[in-house]
């Protein structure tokens, strides 16, 4: 039998990640900010290092510099082991001109370096999901079925059940029937898996475990094959020994502003259903080397407070404050995510960055290195309002200032004062 040695693990860089916009409008979506110190592609990245597999390869193509840069300056193995994390950018070459079409197109173009790995089976990963899990029982629960593919699932409700590719499986495991985002309510029913349950359906995690040469057969025998969901795993359920591998634990999938938001925030309570502080499986990310968050005069509550900060005579309810976040004399943030800074004065204004006095901020997404103006106010909106006015966007509801963003002094976002904004 192989051992984890012989793994390798792909995680997906993603692509242009719109249902994200505008958190993607100038990064990659795994490489957004998470938890007040994170980034997205440090959960996969970590979750693999915890499960002693440590040869990675990330694969990037849309907005990839800082993920580039926060990876390879993060995760560096030393010299005397065997394992690599590294980066396999999307290329133009003699073979190809395309850039990758979807996740199997991704793997297709990269399949030259990935083979020269010489792996015994590949943990395919996405980069946008927030979970703790040990891929080295997935792994060998692969080997002991004898499967050529097995995916990771988990149940879902059927609010979810249109988002997600969805299964049947028969009572060894084996998957017997897949539908991609069912729509129709008789599909729906038709892929029931645990009827007296909320959660009755069984909902693909993105997560796969190929044998390598079965990966190398349909990425080379059917180019017409750009992705695992619509088009990989349904033929091979019909075609080859397909297995599932349920997990039970804690899991999200940040694909949208709403879920991002909400993710964030569930973070923030004192029952926080995900636990960075495991020390089984710790979350890595990058070193910073910041002085302790000095809190002056002010009150906070469920608050997640990053390195480096100064809040100051304010007050911080149910909210995120990433690092190097500063909270002016006077101001209220609630029910809002703070992703902090990457600096504490930007070069390209004279204001600081942060948020300015005597400012009211509630259900909010405040990119890095925003500076808002002394008496700002922002409000949220109805679930379901979208709207694009340039310096600031609502998305679902959410107002999200976008990074680097400069808000004048006694900017009003709330929806009284835009709705009379245009009546006029």
């Amino acid at each position: 039998m192989p051992s984890l040695k012989d793994i390798l693990a792909v995680i997906m860089g993603g692509g242009r990640g719109t249902r994200l916009h505008p958190l993607t409008a100038l990064r990659a979506k795994p490489a957004i900010p998470l938890a007040g110190k994170y980034r997205l592609i440090d959960i996969p990245i970590s979750n693999c290092i915890n499960s002693s597999i440590f040869r990675i390869s990330v694969l990037t193509q849309f907005n990839s510099a800082s993920l580039n840069r926060h990876v390879s300056q993060t995760y560096q193995l030393d010299r005397f082991h065997a394992g690599f994390i590294e980066i396999l950018a999307a290329e133009q070459t003699v073979i190809t001109s395309d850039w990758y079409q979807g996740t199997a197109d991704a793997l297709r173009k990269q399949l030259i370096q990935i083979q020269s790995a010489n792996p015994s089976d590949i943990l395919i990963l996405a980069g946008d999901h927030l979970y703790r899990m040990d891929y080295s029982k997935m792994v060998e629960c692969h080997w002991s079925s004898g499967a050529d593919i097995t995916v990771g699932v988990i149940p879902i409700g059927g609010e979810e059940v249109d988002r997600f590719g969805v299964l049947k499986r028969s009572a060894d495991g084996r998957i017997i029937s897949f539908n991609e985002k069912p729509k129709d309510p008789a599909s729906q029913a038709a892929m029931v898996s645990y009827p007296d349950r909320t959660n009755c359906y069984l909902g693909s995690m993105g997560i796969y475990v190929f044998k390598a040469g079965v990966l190398a057969d349909i990425l080379t025998n059917k180019p017409d094959f750009v992705d695992f969901g619509k088009d990989v795993i349904p033929w091979a359920v019909d075609n080859l020994t397909v297995f599932s591998y349920e997990f039970d634990g804690y899991w999200r999938d940040i694909g949208t502003i709403r879920s991002f938001y909400e993710t964030n925030l569930e973070l923030t309570r004192q029952d926080a259903p995900f636990n960075f502080y495991d020390p089984r499986g710790p979350i890595y990310t990058h070193a910073r080397f910041l002085p302790g968050s000095i809190i002056e005069d002010s009150s906070l509550h469920d608050v997640l407070l990053g390195d480096g900060c100064l809040v100051k005579s304010s007050s911080v309810i149910h909210s995120v404050v990433g690092v190097r976040s500063q909270i002016r004399r006077g101001s209220v943030i609630s029910d809002s995510v703070l992703m902090g800074a990457d600096c504490y004065r930007a070069d390209n204004h004279d204001r600081p960055i942060g948020i300015g006095e005597k400012c009211y901020i509630q259900g909010a997404i405040i990119d890095k290195n925003v500076s808002i103006g002394a008496g700002t106010v922002i409000k949220p909106f109805p679930r379901g309002t979208n709207a694009d006015h340039g310096s600031w966007v609502i998305q679902d509801g959410i107002v999200v200032v976008p990074k680097g963003t400069v808000l004048p002094e006694g900017t009003i976002i709330e929806p009284e004062t835009i709705a009379k904004q245009l009546t006029f």
